[in-house]
């Protein structure tokens, strides 16, 4: 049985990280989050998506979820 494409989702903490001089050591220590599951997130390696996490990264940055997390279409 084929597998149904639906797209994807990819977030943009590098480039938010990046864009407000924040490095992945600082966040993880203000947020406690274990940098190894924080790096996962950061290369779009992840399987499922844990929402107080978003919630944590949506409030420290200070962006809504639409500026955090993209939904790329398939081709």
């Amino acid at each position: 049985m084929d597998e149904k494409n639906y797209g994807s989702l990819s977030l943009k903490i590098n480039e938010l990280l990046k864009k407000r001089n924040i490095s992945k050591n600082r966040i993880c220590k203000d947020l406690d989050i274990p940098r190894t599951n924080f790096n996962k997130y950061c290369r779009n390696k992840f399987k499922r998506i844990d929402a107080n996490l978003m919630c944590k990264l949506c409030h420290y940055l200070n962006v809504e979820i639409n500026e955090l997390i993209i939904y790329e279409k398939p081709e």
